[in-house]
């Protein structure tokens, strides 16, 4: 088998995740493109693996780890994501600046003279 077919396959996957991280605007699709990134990376370290003929099969124990790091990475967004829907009734990405603190108001007898008395 040519690693090229592989390796193409992958480079599409991961433009896909990638156009999907930077188009969209909610967070459960944001999640799920990048998702698709880390099964692009997969293929490759497999099909790299398979391809190198690698005795220690460094490959497939990496692609475990990345499979590993992206169910934990997958668990802690959706609760981050639900935690906002909640908060503001809606997953768009583009909100989640509301909720920033708001600048602290400042204490009166702390202001210099002609700002307290404004």
């Amino acid at each position: 088998m040519h690693l090229a077919y592989p390796a193409v396959l992958a480079a599409l996957l991961f433009c896909v995740g990638l156009y999907g991280v930077l188009a969209r605007r909610n967070a459960i699709l944001v999640l799920m493109s990048v998702e698709l990134m880390l099964n692009a990376v997969n293929l490759n370290l497999v099909a790299f693996d398979v391809w190198l003929r690698d005795t220690l099969h460094a490959g497939q124990s990496l692609t475990l780890f990345v499979i590993t790091v992206a169910a934990a990475e997958i668990g802690i967004g959706l609760a981050i994501v639900l935690a906002v829907y909640r908060a503001r009734g809606t997953s768009d990405v583009d909100r989640l600046r509301d909720l920033a603190e708001p600048p602290a108001v400042p204490d009166p007898a702390q202001l210099p003279a002609e700002e307290a008395a404004a």
